[in-house]
């Protein structure tokens, strides 16, 4: 007993530094980053406002992300405590470097990159599916969320647009959204449910129930939008901006849970640990990363990218929370300073043109995304590949 005792808890202190780091980098900095830019929130409130969020989201939908780091990157092969000190203590200090030079890294490129190197050094097989998941939603990630920010920041300030319309629009389709992420309290046991799944169990027809519960949330956010603009348009659009944000957060702390407390999930399999207790004490972590170091790199990825306005920022964040969402569903690491960046270029190039981006800056990061994929995989197959 004492031999797993002692390399489990080096490996659990490694994965809280490595929650403290993501929310610290990518997961506290990203979803109100374009908020902050707007003017429409503080950098300090901030901070303090996406630790909460980011810990709730861990702990209500991060069991699904963690499943998939710690179990289905490598076939045959379930990762022993070193190999999970090495992940951990790789990435984070990967992570570390991002906030010391202010430059974000791509948490989940160096997760996913030292897990499956550490899984093939030690012989077990590539899990070709779930990689072209991955890869698939790394390159349409940024694709898409870029597309969809800039179509949005095209037509939020058209005259033949008005907000009053097209804003409550988004807010429509962000609630029937809402009602659909799935969460663990709605299920028994590691399962978990939608809102509107859970509620149309009450219909004769399910299905019915669940487009009928869908309906109404996304007319109940139309409404409230809708009212929220005509009252005063700047008010408006800033309250459904920090609305994003914090549904941004939580889908941030959803993702980026897995990615530090996945490793575990082999360690703890078979006890009495579960793996939504993994996730919320990696909540934890997250929200004491976000309140203590975050604000720099909030301020480097607000400032840094693009001169935002609400709408511009509406139009970043919202194709940012339906991805993040979509790939807690699927049980996909992603780096949401890849989809909100990405989102955030989308906007500023709609209205600014290419002149409003930092060029260097984005090549730079660019860099740092597939570096960091490349750098880990190198670092844990060397490493474990020397290991007796």
């Amino acid at each position: 007993m004492t031999g797993f005792i002692l390399p489990f808890a080096i490996a659990l202190v490694a994965s809280a530094f490595m929650a403290w780091a993501l929310g610290a980098g990518s997961s506290g900095s990203t979803p109100f980053a374009p908020a902050v830019g707007a003017n429409a929130i503080s950098i300090m409130r901030a901070a303090f406002l996406v630790g909460f969020l980011g810990f709730a989201g861990a702990s209500l939908q991060g069991a699904s992300v963690s499943e998939a780091v710690g179990s289905e990157l490598i076939v045959g092969l379930t990762l022993p405590t070193v190999a999970v000190i090495v992940v951990l203590v790789t990435a984070a200090g990967l992570m570390a470097i991002g906030i010391v030079t202010g430059y974000p890294i791509a948490t989940a490129f160096t997760v996913t990159g030292v897990v499956i190197g550490s899984g093939l050094a030690l012989g077990g097989d590539p899990a070709w599916e779930k990689y072209a998941e991955i890869a698939t939603m790394w390159l349409l990630a940024p694709i898409v969320g870029g597309g969809l920010a800039f179509g949005i920041a095209r037509i939020l300030p058209r005259e033949d647009v008005p907000e009053r319309f097209s804003v409550p629009i988004l807010a429509a389709a962000v609630g029937a959204i809402v009602v659909n992420v799935e969460f663990a309290l709605l299920a028994s046991g590691e399962e978990m449910a939608s809102v509107a799944a859970t509620v149309g169990t009450a219909f004769p027809t399910p299905w019915i129930g669940r487009i009928l519960v869908t309906g109404a949330a996304a007319g109940i956010a139309l409404a409230v939008v809708y009212w929220r603009i005509a009252v005063d348009v700047d008010d408006g659009l800033r309250s459904f901006l920090l609305v994003l944000g914090g549904l941004v957060a939580f889908s941030a702390g959803a993702s980026q849970v897995g990615l530090a407390v996945g490793p575990l999930v082999p360690l703890v399999d078979g006890t009495m640990i579960t793996v939504t207790a993994l996730a919320t004490g990696g909540g934890v972590g997250l929200l004491l990363g976000s309140w203590t170091a975050a604000p720099r790199m909030i301020k480097a990825v607000a400032q840094d990218y693009a001169s935002l306005g609400p709408r511009r920022s509406i139009a970043a964040l919202f194709p940012s929370f339906a991805i993040a969402q979509v790939a807690v569903l699927y049980g996909i690491p992603v780096s949401f300073n890849q989809i909100v960046v990405s989102a955030i270029v989308g906007a500023g190039v709609a209205v600014g043109g290419s002149d409003v981006i930092g060029k260097r800056k984005i090549g730079v990061t660019v860099g740092a995304w597939i570096g960091s994929f490349l750098l880990a995989f190198a670092i844990g197959y060397g490493v474990l590949s020397v290991y007796p």
